[in-house]
């Protein structure tokens, strides 16, 4: 099933913020090697000050880029602004402690992993080219002939051949992860039968949705919507059956909603969809166009042309309650009163 933009957006910052979290240990762990290089006497003399200050100002950007609020939310972009402070930093540390000679030019593996897991492949690589050239810079080459000479060129890639292997290995674990964990959360949220939301899935997008309507003022409607005749199709023709007609109400159902609106599988035969920006009447009419495409549709059982219909009950933001359980009580009392009234039909209001 694809996910709505806005969900997806809600997600991936939730990732980004855990990750972030990460980027800033990596930071922090930074400078601490380069600190304890210089207190047990790693440094000259003549390069401590110099040393001294770029881990005060790295210190400096580390508490003011990622605990001074200066981003209102985590992005991919910040991220990588970081690691390309993070290869800066490592490379002016290694300017003033022996260059490619330096113990700490494995420094940079923690800039490429940062990367691999945070930024994904083509980041890693163009991160890779960017330490490749500091690489460049802080080899030690009398003229520009020895810099094109097969011998300095072959010396270089064999120096840096492992960052580029630890980049490549990386990437690799950490796209085989993230397909791991997107498709586990996929199969938590969404209804294997139909693929569409299950009710945790909806749980946490209704409350998203809920919580923006509430925020801005905006109206907000629920539909919940059972099958009349799912048992007995099920009695006659088999639970295959009954499989065959949940997929076609779906099908039928979504056949009718904007990709805005939310559709989830409530349990056995009923469906709820959660309709933003859409007020009472509104929903009435969406209702309305989805019984009517329910009852039209018919589906072929065993070479038999079986129709099909649904009860539906409307409830809505904020007339009806402020909260999605509220909202699912009423909606759920309205379609049990379709379903007295005679079924196939939308009840939005009960006579008292």
């Amino acid at each position: 099933m694809a996910k709505d933009r806005d969900t997806m957006t809600t997600v991936e910052r939730e990732e980004l913020r855990g990750i972030s979290r990460s980027v800033a240990e990596i930071e922090w762990l930074q400078l601490i090697i380069v600190l304890l290089y210089y207190a047990f006497g790693g440094i000259a003399d003549e390069d401590k000050p110099i040393v001294v200050l770029s881990l005060v100002f790295y210190a400096a950007f580390i508490m003011g880029f990622r605990y001074a609020n200066f981003f209102k939310q985590e992005s991919r972009w910040k991220l990588a602004v970081e690691t390309w402070i993070m290869t800066g930093f490592v490379t002016f540390a290694l300017w003033h402690t022996g260059k490619l000679e330096s113990p700490l030019l494995n420094s940079y593996l923690l800039v490429i992993i940062t990367s691999a897991l945070a930024l994904g492949k083509l980041t890693t690589l163009l991160e890779l080219a960017l330490i490749g050239t500091c690489f460049i810079f802080l080899g030690s080459h009398s003229s520009i002939n020895e810099l094109l000479s097969l011998k300095y060129a072959g010396g270089m890639f064999a120096q840096f051949a492992p960052f580029v292997l630890v980049a490549y290995i990386a990437t690799m674990f950490a796209s085989d992860i993230r397909y791991g964990l997107n498709k586990v959360k996929m199969m938590s949220e969404t209804d294997e039968l139909t693929g569409i939301y299950n009710r945790r899935g909806f749980a946490i997008v209704a409350g998203r949705l809920l919580g923006q309507s509430a925020r801005y003022s905006r109206p907000l409607s629920l539909l919940l919507i059972d099958s009349d005749n799912l048992k007995k199709i099920n009695d006659e023709y088999g639970h295959h059956a009954g499989d065959q007609l949940l997929i076609t109400l779906v099908n039928t159902i979504q056949a009718q909603l904007r990709h805005t609106d939310i559709l989830a599988r409530h349990g056995g035969d009923e469906f709820i969809i959660l309709l933003p920006e859409t007020p009472p009447s509104g929903a009435l009419d969406v209702a309305e166009r989805i019984r009517n495409a329910i009852e039209t549709t018919p589906i072929v059982l065993e070479g038999k042309i079986v129709h099909t219909t649904a009860s539906i009950g409307v409830a809505s933001y904020p007339s009806e309650g402020y909260n999605i359980d509220v909202l699912l009580a009423q909606a759920d009392h309205k379609m049990y009163a379709a379903k007295l009234g005679g079924r196939n039909r939308v009840v939005m209001e009960v006579a008292v």
